[in-house]
């Protein structure tokens, strides 16, 4: 399975909304938003991946913004 659909499947599980998307130089970023005990899995996870995925590192940032995200965790398009 590729890393943005498992990403997805994992937030999803964990309840988090937010997205997953491909960076045009070959990272992924995420943005999660949800129980702080859940994003810590979720950080976790990322670590591992799926089988077959490379993961060399995992930066984690807190961002403020104003609002929620809307409900869910998607696929956005590559950035």
């Amino acid at each position: 399975m590729y890393f943005r659909g498992w990403t997805r499947g994992q937030a999803q599980r964990l309840g988090l909304n937010g997205w997953v998307r491909n960076l045009r130089d070959g990272r992924v970023e995420v943005l999660a938003q949800g129980d702080e005990a859940a994003l810590r899995e979720l950080e976790k996870l990322l670590w591992q991946g799926p089988s077959f995925s490379r993961v060399d590192d995992v930066a984690v940032s807190a961002v403020t913004e104003e609002g929620s995200l809307s409900k869910g965790f998607h696929i956005a398009p590559t950035a």
